[in-house]
């Protein structure tokens, strides 16, 4: 008789995304000999802090099954404002602030263009996602402003002490704590899973969904805006084009972290995981003199192979579990 007490065994997507860094790591070591150097290690984290910063938020947003695509405009207006607010002689510390602000209140209007209008995140952070550019090349235009402070853009350039961790990475860090510990280990992070899952049913359990979709998106302006603060800190110019395409592998790192494009699903550490991933690997590319443009096409087949494989490996977890269920209920039949 079949021993029914057995449960079906998981294989987390975690796991297979351990599995797949340390394939990209030897890969990357077998590419170049300069990959596991400091100096190439801390600039492969500075290229993709950026994008981590943004994808924190967007992991939140994803799983309460919304979207904004605005992110990487976001991030370039900032940098546009932080530059124009310098050029016209405010303190350093003031502009920052300036900038922040702004991008809580970019996020605030695509929030309360979703909540209060009941439109698509989708539809809504597109035209945004315009706008935003378009703003930016409005207080630049085709300019450039790259004369900010010495002891600013020390900040973004210079690395922690003798290590090879880059300063700005350190954001990363405290922030992938931060939400990681909100989305996995508190209400709010729970709220977000019964939003995603079913925000119907979140309603009527006493959630307040519109409320809490409107946190998210302030949240992502306010973490893009400190995107934009970072990358024109680090390259120490502010232009209206900073950041474009960004959007893309911000998307692409969550989805490919196993976060569910239907929502309800996923987890901190995935996207963490994936992060590194798609960084590893851009970073390998590079060495050996990958285009750029190969580089973008490598960064579209994650997008799609993060869509395609999560919920693959998903739809054969379920078909298991139900062999599983129905041959328990065979063997609870013949007894």
């Amino acid at each position: 008789m079949m021993n029914t007490s057995k449960r079906a065994f998981h294989w987390p997507w975690e796991a297979s995304l351990t599995i797949l860094l340390i394939a990209a790591l030897v890969l990357g070591r077998s590419l170049s000999s300069d990959f596991l150097g400091a100096a190439n290690l801390s600039n492969m984290l500075a290229d993709f802090t950026e994008i981590a910063l943004m994808a924190l938020p967007m992991t939140l947003i994803i799983v309460a099954a919304e979207i904004d695509l605005s992110v990487a405009s976001v991030l370039g207006a900032s940098s546009a404002l932080m530059g124009v607010l310098w050029h016209m002689g405010l303190p350093m510390p003031l502009v920052i602030v300036i900038v922040l602000v702004a991008g809580t209140l970019a996020g605030l209007l695509n929030g309360l263009v979703i909540v209060r209008l009941s439109l698509p995140s989708l539809a809504v952070t597109i035209g945004s996602l315009a706008f935003f550019r378009g703003l930016a090349y409005v207080l630049l235009g085709d300019q450039a402003i790259a004369d900010f402070p010495a002891a600013y853009t020390a900040f973004g350039i210079n690395t922690v002490g003798n290590s090879f961790l880059p300063q700005p990475f350190v954001l990363v860090l405290i922030g992938a704590i931060v939400f990681c510990v909100l989305l996995q280990a508190t209400a709010f992070g729970r709220s977000l899973y019964a939003i995603g899952a079913n925000p119907t049913a979140a309603a009527f359990s006493g959630l307040d969904v519109d409320r809490t979709k409107l946190k998210l998106f302030v949240l992502s302006g306010a973490m893009s805006a400190l995107a934009g603060v970072v990358y024109t800190l680090r390259f120490t110019s502010a232009r209206g084009d900073n950041g474009e395409g960004f959007e893309l592998s911000v998307i692409a790192a969550v989805l490919f972290g196993g976060v569910s494009i239907f929502g309800g699903r996923g987890s901190m550490i995935g996207v963490l995981l994936s992060l590194v991933i798609i960084g590893v690997l851009r970073n390998a590319l590079t060495l050996i003199d990958v285009s750029s443009e190969v580089l973008t096409i490598i960064t579209g087949a994650l997008l799609l192979s993060s869509v395609l494989i999560p919920n693959l490996f998903n739809r054969w977890r379920s078909m298991r579990e139900r062999r599983v269920l129905a041959a328990r209920a065979a063997a609870m039949a013949a007894q």
